[in-house]
């Protein structure tokens, strides 16, 4: 195996804290897993803990197809012990790794929460790293959550690069889309500035918000709903349907 490229992240991680992006992954990606000749996804840098790859693995099997393998990665060896308990083989095993995957081919690579404490600098190369070690039409999902996963925002990639550009919000708790620009993911957090088109985008959508404040009495996914739509017929290329929308979910290409 390689030398595990990469360096330990913080850890931190709590049990549904990937819940949003794992039911986005589910039917974004699911049809390319459906696809794959071996269905194997990797949770890089899933931290002190096993859950996000149990609970990843539970989803996909559940949603996507039954015999998906998930490999969590941790570069920290005694993660990596912690974890193996946990373990459920063939469908969940932990091993050594980083950016390189350890030698592995997956389908699919989710890496949360890892490239936040790396410069911005440091980005492109982590994405060509990775995706160049993709099995053929693989892909990447890349991005940044709060703490609880109330808010979040993503890259998709594959061999050729960024294609999407999600934001994600729990509805219920969304005092403004302005609070999304925190958890941009790393590639965008520093161009958060106005002459940007992340800035632009950000501040289209709380105007939009802000614009149908009159849909809040029928609660805040009819507003989100109707800052989504506005935004498109503003011009913005906003990717989905209302369903998803619903859901909280916001789809660009991109990254702007």
């Amino acid at each position: 195996m390689e030398r595990p490229l990469g360096v330990v992240t913080r850890g931190t991680t709590n049990p549904n804290r990937l819940r949003r992006v794992d039911n986005w992954i589910v039917g974004a990606c699911g049809d390319a897993l459906r696809a794959a000749a071996d269905p194997l996804v990797v949770d890089l840098g899933y931290g002190a803990t096993p859950v996000t790859p149990v609970e990843l693995r539970a989803r996909l099997a559940a949603g996507v197809r039954a015999d998906v393998r998930v490999v969590g990665l941790e570069i920290d060896p005694v993660r990596v012990a912690a974890a193996r308990p946990a373990a459920d083989p063939p469908g969940l095993t932990f091993a050594r790794g980083g950016f390189e995957l350890a030698g592995l081919r997956p389908a699919l690579v989710r890496a949360f929460n890892v490239l936040r404490q790396y410069d911005e600098s440091e980005v492109a190369d982590a994405w060509r790293t990775i995706t160049g070690r993709l099995a053929p039409g693989g892909l990447l999902v890349e991005g940044t959550c709060d703490e609880l996963g109330r808010l979040g925002a993503w890259v998709l990639l594959d061999a050729t690069g960024p294609r999407t550009l999600t934001l994600a919000a729990k509805l219920t708790t969304l005092a403004s889309p302005a609070t999304l620009a925190e958890r941009l993911p790393k590639a965008l957090i520093h161009r958060n500035v106005p002459g940007e088109r992340v800035h632009d985008l950000l501040d289209a959508l709380e105007h939009a918000w802000r614009s149908a404040a009159g849909y809040a009495p029928f609660g805040p996914r009819q507003r989100w709903v109707r800052a989504v739509a506005a935004l498109r017929e503003s011009g913005w290329p906003v990717q989905d349907r209302p369903a998803a929308w619903r859901h909280g979910y916001l789809t660009l290409p991109g990254p702007p």
